[in-house]
């Protein structure tokens, strides 16, 4: 499976870089010029309300920002789930069926009450010119499809766990692979 918008990245037991061993990323924009996405399972312990207290009450539990990725963590992005695709709100920029970035400029009463969910990250991952395809060849990536419930589970721990488990055929069975097999 190729990267595109909306797919998700399983990091595989062979990528090794501490900002991205056992995590799951949202791509949010895949182009010929890269890719863009953010990291679903890395919760910090900073409340939205402490640095952007308006989104307080739009965000879903846990009501923390989540640490997108090593890139421009100074500035923050958000990635929310359309109640009605009908009727997108102010602000909306579309990723991938009901799932799409809200811009954090626009006033709260505009979007809330349009969304089922929205996190909030600070950073992201970003990949050059066929880098992430160089990644995903080597094997450290796993792509597979996302569900929009990923973006926003109450226990993000549990996500890489999860997504691998509904995977077709022997990829459901690294869900328990060790890091290391020679050591198992």
């Amino acid at each position: 499976m190729q990267p595109a918008s909306g797919m998700l990245l399983v990091a595989t037991p062979a990528l090794q870089d501490p900002n991205f061993a056992d995590t799951v990323v949202l791509l949010l924009d895949v182009t010929e010029e890269g890719a863009l996405g953010v990291v679903l399972n890395r919760p910090s312990q900073v409340p939205v309300a402490d640095v952007l207290e308006p989104w307080r009450d739009v965000v879903v539990e846990p009501e923390v920002l989540f640490r997108g990725g090593p890139v421009g963590t100074d500035g923050a992005l958000a990635v929310a789930a359309l109640r009605d695709p009908q009727d997108p709100p102010v602000g909306w920029r579309p990723v991938a069926g009901l799932l799409g970035m809200v811009d954090l400029d626009t006033p709260t009463e505009l979007v809330d009450g349009a969304l089922t969910g929205m996190r909030v990250f600070a950073g992201y991952a970003g990949w050059g010119v066929g880098q992430l395809e160089g990644e995903v060849e080597e094997g450290s990536w796993y792509v597979v499809t996302s569900e929009t419930a990923d973006a926003f589970r109450d226990d993000p721990s549990e996500l890489r766990r999860e997504v691998m488990r509904r995977q077709p055929g022997t990829l459901a069975w690294h869900v328990n692979r060790p890091v290391d097999p020679d050591l198992n």
